[in-house]
């Protein structure tokens, strides 16, 4: 098990290295957002920080079908990518997000696109402000999802049909995930 300070540690390494897509003045004030947080809040990873926490999550594609899986979330019954809040066994932000995504569609064998995060998103939840950490994960060929106590429902959306069931965060995440993991 990892110790609780490392994810901190690498979170703040992540976003000090991650660079806004060019021209994205938004992305950039929210990488500054969350290193300010996180030097702010020594809890600023975990759910018990009421202020807000980083969160970690994962939009699965199949770039060969030309389609996301997003999970219809039972809690906010909202067509989203996978995700969630860090836990003490995370040992990166990476991490955090993988196994997120492993957990609440069921598939096994997901991969990271590297670079690291596709984008930030600040978004306010029933517990507080998410900080989310947004990557991008690869299904294998022939993945079969599975649906988890999470979420009403999984499904599978071309990339042109998010807009018309997700709302703007989930389609930006979208479209910038096809740029990088289709070129």
């Amino acid at each position: 098990m990892s110790h609780p300070q490392d994810l901190h540690e690498d979170a703040k390494r992540v976003l000090s290295g991650w660079r806004a897509p060019e021209g994205d003045a938004e992305q950039e004030r929210l990488r500054l957002c969350y290193l300010e947080h996180l030097s702010a809040h020594a809890d600023g990873m975990w759910k018990a920080c009421s202020q807000g926490h980083v969160t970690a999550s994962a939009l699965v594609v199949d770039p060969v079908g030309g389609r996301v899986l997003l999970t219809l979330h039972r809690k906010l019954r909202m067509w989203l990518q996978m995700g969630g809040h860090c836990e003490p066994q995370d040992a990166s932000l990476a991490e955090a997000a993988l196994r997120e995504a492993s957990e609440e569609s069921g598939i096994h064998g997901l991969t990271l696109v590297p670079g690291g995060p596709v984008r930030l998103d600040r978004h306010h939840t029933p517990c507080a402000w998410h900080l989310d950490v947004q990557y991008a994960a690869l299904a294998p060929a022939g993945a079969m999802e599975t649906i988890s106590d999470e979420s009403l429902d999984l499904r599978w959306f071309g990339f042109d049909d998010v807009a018309g069931v997700a709302d703007d965060s989930v389609v930006a995440l979208t479209e910038r995930t096809r740029a990088l993991a289709l070129s």
